[in-house]
């Protein structure tokens, strides 16, 4: 695939190891943060994959393997699902959009193929028909349609433009938060992912050039993502992760739909149980200009029991570091996946680059987060004595 027009774009760095193949950022991340936020910029994602699958029978084949309700989409309705395995971990997340003839999963650029190969094997009899469509289309993004519009019209192959807009910002029916909704911050998360014909990603670039709408990089865009508590298949999940433990419940998941692949653990630990571990945000020491990264273990102190006098605390792993940024109001910021037995309080270190860096926790996915469902326990049964 050829490079982006982005990259030839004044000041453009590549990015290093996340959304390799697109700008990390022009020159200023925090500057392109405040751009990107008041929805003044625009941000390149050439690097997405884009799946589509057309046929009569798309959404409702879609809609029995999802963990959202897809069956009944309109067209230019948006749309955020999970593929789970049967014992419901994540296996894939797709952004969705329909325009009336087909149905465009965008997805991170190393999912595509191999999404589509296993949707082709999974197609049986049914009126549908699978496609990798990335080497003809890319994705652009912004926090509004004007700075789109001032970039580069959607495609619109079916007469309806493709805008996929993120329902994080406000749950849709069926979808269950653990994160408490008051000051939540995913109200100035107002994404907008838009599907352009690939040879549109210049003339989004001559956009740029011109002075018709500002740029931003992937590093602008993940720092507001991580201060929304936004998360990503790309950072936040490993070969372990169910969608409680990332409050992926509240966008992601029709908790009134049934029968897809890994629904049983969904209601389960939803209804009966604990998520095993938790998504929270951490605010970072920046006194050692040290940016944790990806992997980074985060560790705590026991509580108890009390150390003798004179003697350390001892130290335990609890979690690891899942992105992290620098966010242009809350200085170094990062999300972090814990285990569930920690306490919301309890101050935490993470170990990077040989470096101790203090940090603080915002629960996202509570420490106390605890059954939907009160069942009611039963008498011990024995002998009763007088």
């Amino acid at each position: 695939m050829a490079a982006s027009p982005f990259l030839a774009l004044s000041g453009a760095v590549p990015a290093e190891s996340l959304d390799l193949g697109v700008a990390g950022h022009y020159g200023n991340p925090i500057v392109e943060q405040r751009k990107l936020e008041r929805g003044e910029a625009i941000v390149d994602l050439s690097d997405r994959g884009l799946v589509v699958v057309t046929g009569p029978d798309r959404r409702s084949w879609l809609h029995s393997m999802a963990s959202q309700n897809v069956e009944r989409i309109a067209p230019g309705e948006s749309a955020e699902a999970l593929l789970l395995d049967a014992s419901g971990r994540i296996e894939h997340a797709v952004h969705l959009v329909d325009d009336g003839e087909s149905t465009w999963l965008i997805v991170e650029g190393d999912e595509a193929a191999p999404l589509a190969a296993w949707l082709d094997r999974m197609r049986f009899m049914l009126r549908v028909e699978v496609a990798d469509r990335s080497a003809e289309f890319a994705v652009i993004a912004a926090m509004s349609r004007a700075a789109l519009d001032a970039a580069a019209p959607a495609a619109s192959p079916g007469g309806v433009a493709l805008d996929w807009i993120d329902p994080w910002a406000s749950p849709p029916p069926g979808a269950h938060q653990y994160a408490e909704p008051a000051g939540h911050p995913a109200s100035a998360w107002q994404w907008i992912e838009r599907i352009v014909p690939r040879p549109a990603l210049a003339d989004a670039a001559a956009a740029v050039a011109a002075g018709r709408v500002a740029v931003a990089g992937s590093l602008a865009a993940e720092a507001l993502r991580v201060a929304a508590w936004r998360p990503r298949l790309a950072t936040e999940v490993d070969e372990k992760t169910i969608p409680h433990e990332l409050d992926w419940l509240r966008s992601a998941v029709d908790l009134g739909k049934g029968c897809y692949k890994g629904q049983e653990t969904v209601a389960k630990v939803l209804n009966l149980g604990r998520p095993p571990r938790r998504l929270v945000l951490l605010h970072l020491d920046g006194s050692d200009t040290v940016l944790p990264t990806p992997g980074d273990e985060v560790v705590g102190e026991k509580v108890r029991p009390e150390p003798e006098a004179g003697e350390a605390p001892e130290r335990r792993a609890v979690g690891r570091i899942t992105s992290s940024a620098m966010h242009h109001e809350l200085g170094p910021i990062a999300l972090a996946v814990v285990k569930r037995a920690v306490p919301g309080d309890l101050p935490l270190i993470v170990l990077s680059h040989g470096i101790e860096v203090a940090a603080a926790q915002v629960e996202i996915v509570p420490a106390g987060a605890g059954a939907a469902v009160d069942v009611p326990r039963l008498p011990r049964l024995g002998v009763r004595k007088p």
